[in-house]
């Protein structure tokens, strides 16, 4: 079973919706626009609409027989903080707002599958819908968890899908297990003594202890972390000083840690404050260390995984479905759905035969790669199909 016809049909349809989501990127819990584009298309098509969860958030309620089963879809709807730097027809239309990560296709993917099953209801159950808010580091998914998400809409299972640009279209990785790591977030302050900069010796430099603790937590990845697990620790903001001959007090010192076992994640917290306070104190300076736990690991379901492959394997064919794919250091807000209710989360593959939709995430020359809609929305349709079977 390729791309189902009738999706095909709308194909271009969908693509007009994602290049307008694309040219109004809004972010998370400001999805004000975006949720209302989603909320009326779903009713256009006879779709019941919830709005209010987690702000933003949408969900669509579509009921067929009476079977008592349920299956829940998610789309995230939220872009990030950045310029983009494309210069296409639908580039963002807004300074500093870009859908850098594909969530307007998700979105359009989504919506496309409500499209196609509020139309033809080959199905014996109810779907929701969830156009999920804030993914981007807001925690969407949990919030809406947190209001009742199950409770209002229950699923006996849950499905995502995320677009990838390393696996070529018309492929997925629909991996057992952990496929995405826990993502937290660290700050560090170090505060030494001010001076002028030509009398390095009667101040404490935080600039140069900022740069130490930044060398220093690298051996925490590659002679602390067990070479059989994984971890990652990036420092992606340095921030000190005003003028060039001034030693500053104080550097700041921001990033993200990513690991896979509670475990090791137990350990970077430990070992992080640790070296970042004994290497300041080697030079009499201070470092105060903020430890936030994020996202848990993505850790999909081994039953309901299956059950995604075989749906995969319908519209892609079976050589096409990866099984044994690495986790990645990502994270993904759709592991607090998956606490909640065992599922699958799928990473479909973008990048075409001309290298189309192969420009990596949080990029600013990203492009979600349109010829993949009716593939996702194919996705979802056979899933429903084949989890919500009609008599």
């Amino acid at each position: 079973m390729p791309v189902i016809n009738r999706i095909a049909d709308f194909a271009p349809e969908m693509a007009e919706w994602r290049q307008d989501l694309h040219a109004n990127p809004e972010l998370g819990f400001e999805e004000v626009r975006t949720s209302g584009v989603v909320a009326a298309k779903l009713a256009e098509w006879g779709i019941e609409v919830h709005r209010g969860m987690a702000k933003t958030g949408v969900v669509g309620v579509l009921r067929n027989g009476d079977s008592g089963r349920s299956v829940g879809l998610r789309a995230d709807m939220d872009c990030l903080p950045m310029e983009e730097a494309n210069n296409f027809a639908h580039r963002s239309t807004v300074p500093g707002r870009m859908h850098a990560c594909g969530h307007d296709g998700h979105t359009a993917t989504l919506l496309g599958a409500a499209k196609y099953l509020a139309e033809t209801r080959n199905f014996d159950g109810t779907v929701h819908f969830f156009f999920q808010p804030a993914e981007e580091g807001g925690g969407g998914a949990k919030v809406m968890v947190d209001e009742g998400l199950f409770r209002r809409f229950p699923c006996d299972a849950v499905y995502g899908l995320h677009n990838d640009p390393a696996i070529p279209l018309g492929e997925a990785a629909v991996v057992a297990g952990t496929v995405l790591a826990a993502s937290d977030r660290v700050g560090i302050t170090v505060r030494g003594k001010g001076g002028h900069a030509a009398r390095p010796h009667v101040a404490i430099d935080p600039v140069l202890v900022g740069s130490q603790i930044v060398v220093a937590l690298q051996a925490l990845v590659s002679r602390r972390t067990d070479p059989l697990d994984s971890s990652v620790i990036s420092v992606t903001q340095f921030h000190a000083g005003s003028a060039g001959n001034v030693i500053p007090e104080v550097a700041e010192l921001y990033g993200t840690v990513r690991t896979l076992r509670p475990e090791t994640q137990d350990m970077m917290e430990r070992l992080i404050a640790q070296v970042a306070q004994n290497t300041a104190a080697a030079h009499d300076a201070e470092a105060v260390v903020k430890y936030v736990r994020g996202y848990p690991p993505t850790v999909n379901h081994a039953a309901e995984t299956e059950r995604a492959a075989l749906a995969a394997a319908r519209v892609l064919g079976q050589e096409r479905v990866l099984r044994d794919r690495p986790p990645v250091m990502g994270g993904e807000d759709f592991s607090y759905m998956l606490l909640e209710r065992p599922g699958c989360f799928v990473k479909m593959g973008q990048l075409g035969k001309d290298g189309r939709g192969g420009v990596s995430l949080h990029n600013p020359k990203y492009d979600f790669n349109d010829e993949m809609l009716p593939v996702g929305a194919s996705f979802f349709a056979a899933l429903v199909e084949q989890e919500l079977p009609r008599p």
